[in-house]
């Protein structure tokens, strides 16, 4: 199960940094603007399925930026945030090819999942995705990992996440997964070893 944000995919295709580094130059916005008219209290509904993203988008940047459309910025930001780890793909790749299950385990909205998904074309590496919006619930909640125990039918000491927050690796042990902390520095092989079927 690999975490998506901080782990597949970091940060902006060019350079890694965050999507929003230049969203005041290329947008006329600023991000703290973004962050407090939209992220503070629109998220957390929105990435668990209670809201649509555009529509709650709308409310904000009508507030704080509306010279903008939310499709706009939708796009941009989707656009900004998508430089996929290619090595690490890799590695998914050839552990897909000795026949271990890769999925998705991540917090998403219905929208950039589809985004992940489809326009990145992710689908065709892993073999699912499970994702907060879809679950009604997000991780590190200890609800999101029993959810997705049902979703596979595996036992959950089968399973495991591999993650760049602490707090998701803890939760993922506390419901009975493997865990591993992501950061980047090793390659998957390296970090599962033997004991997950990597030699």
């Amino acid at each position: 199960m690999m975490d998506v944000d901080g782990v597949l995919i970091r940060g902006r295709p060019d350079d890694g940094r965050s999507w929003s580094t230049d969203l005041h130059v290329d947008l006329g916005l600023r991000p703290e603007d973004l962050h407090k008219a939209f992220f503070v209290p629109h998220w957390h509904d929105i990435v668990l399925g209670r809201a649509a993203l555009a529509d709650r988008l709308s409310l904000a940047l009508a507030a704080v930026a509306p010279h903008l459309a939310p499709e706009q910025l939708i796009a941009y930001w989707f656009r900004q945030d998508a430089r996929v780890d290619q090595e690490l793909l890799s590695d998914l790749r050839t552990l897909r090819q000795r026949g271990v299950e890769v999925h998705l385990a991540t917090n998403q909205d219905h929208r950039r999942a589809d985004y992940i998904m489809r326009d990145l074309g992710l689908s065709q590496h892993v073999d699912g995705i499970h994702y907060s919006a879809a679950l009604g619930c997000r991780k590190p909640d200890p609800e999101f990992f029993h959810k997705v125990v049902n979703r596979v039918q595996r036992a959950p000491a089968d399973l495991l996440l591999i993650d760049d927050y602490l707090d998701n690796v803890r939760s993922a042990v506390t419901a009975g997964w493997s865990a591993v902390h992501w950061t980047g520095e090793t390659r998957l092989a390296e970090l599962l070893g033997p004991q997950f079927g990597v030699p």
